[in-house]
């Protein structure tokens, strides 16, 4: 008798339990509430990026015009130097040898100028009264010519040597930071050296070079305003700079020019935007990622989250008024921030779209449309 009443209970609780998960299961089946926007026309700023190189706007080889010893390096790698500032100093004696050769030279060639003048004196009066022939003083006085340009030439050439000789130190020829430094003290260099002796880049102000492809270049420039390139360049909003380590940098850039061709092997045209560098944060030979606004009036925003792909169409399930979804094919832009498309064609303002759990729906399913903002449909 214990045993039946014990079987008795079992039964009535398994009873109880398969009707509570029929219950449950059934309640997800009813529950056919969806999160449900409606479409109105907004202004959108959508952003396009673009990987770049950067490079200051003047970055100066520093190279040797004479051969001889390196005997002074006077700065180190990574430091800011000032125009003029002494960088290198060679030694070659050869050249002090050749200012004092040449000075000894021009002595030489005004003794001989003023023998010449001397002889054209003692010429003169003799030719004028007589006594040796009008050939004696003209004779003279081409000597004279001849030694006054042999004196030019000694001049010349101490200019020269002493222009040598100032090759021995080397100067910065702009204002900038030192690059690497592969020579030391007592190495050999010359005007044939592969390699410069550094780099001076200048960084107040810093070139982003980057590439768009012929597409883009065509949509870049039919949007913006103008009749020519730099017209429309003037006219094209600031540009952000994206530095590696994903942080924005702080100053405003301006796209300043863009090459005259296409690349014909890979069909990209080269463009540079200029931004300012006071604190020389960044430095010549960082990659970047260029950021271009563009600004859309009237454009039709949809969570990225509410549309599907198939075969490469994007679709989504737009709500009718007798709340019966059915798939429409759409095309879109892509926003930079990954939770927005703006519509180019499929969709109109005043048009309901399912923002979000697409993945339960089917065509022509009868839904209980919960309305939400665009917002509130990303928040969630």
């Amino acid at each position: 008798m214990r045993s039946f009443s014990l079987l008795f209970c079992t039964c009535i609780l398994l009873s109880v339990v398969a009707c509570k998960s029929k219950a449950k299961k059934s309640h997800q089946v009813t529950n056919n509430t969806y999160p449900v926007i409606t479409l109105k026309s907004d202004t959108a700023t959508l952003y396009a990026d673009y990987p770049g190189t950067i490079q200051g706007i003047e970055n100066v080889e520093i190279r040797p015009k004479i051969d001889g010893f390196i005997s002074g390096i006077y700065v180190d790698e990574g430091a800011s130097v000032d125009k003029g500032q002494l960088l290198f100093k060679i030694d070659a004696p050869q050249y002090e040898q050749d200012v004092r050769t040449a000075k000894a030279n021009i002595n030489i060639a005004k003794a001989d100028v003023d023998a010449a003048v001397m002889n054209v004196n003692k010429v003169k009066p003799l030719v004028e009264k007589g006594i040796i022939s009008d050939y004696e003083l003209k004779s003279a006085k081409f000597t004279l010519e001849a030694k006054k340009a042999a004196l030019s030439q000694a001049e010349a050439t101490l200019e020269n040597a002493k222009i040598n000789l100032s090759y021995t130190s080397i100067y910065s020829p702009v204002s900038g930071v030192i690059g690497i430094l592969p020579f030391k003290v007592g190495s050999l260099v010359g005007s044939g050296t592969a390699t410069a002796l550094t780099t001076v880049s200048n960084i107040s102000q810093i070139y982003c070079y980057f590439s768009i492809n012929e597409k883009q270049e065509l949509d870049f420039f039919a949007s913006a305003k103008g009749n020519t390139i730099q017209e429309k360049l003037s006219t094209l909003p600031p540009a952000m700079l994206v530095l590696s380590n994903g942080s924005v940098f702080s100053h405003r850039g301006k796209v300043q020019s863009a090459s005259g061709f296409i690349n014909a092997q890979t069909g990209a045209v080269n463009l540079r935007a200029v931004f300012p560098n006071p604190n020389g944060i960044i430095r010549n030979g960082s990659s970047a990622v260029v950021r271009l606004p563009t600004t859309i009036a009237d454009a039709l925003l949809i969570p990225q989250k509410a549309t599907y792909q198939i075969q490469g169409a994007l679709f989504v399930y737009k709500v009718d008024k007798d709340n019966k979804v059915s798939s429409v094919s759409i095309s879109v832009n892509s926003s930079n921030n990954g939770k927005f498309y703006v519509v180019k064609s499929g969709l109109k303002p005043g048009d309901r779209i399912v923002a979000d759990g697409i993945d339960n729906l089917r065509e022509n399913l009868v839904i209980e449309p919960k309305m939400v903002t665009l917002q509130q449909s990303i928040s969630e």
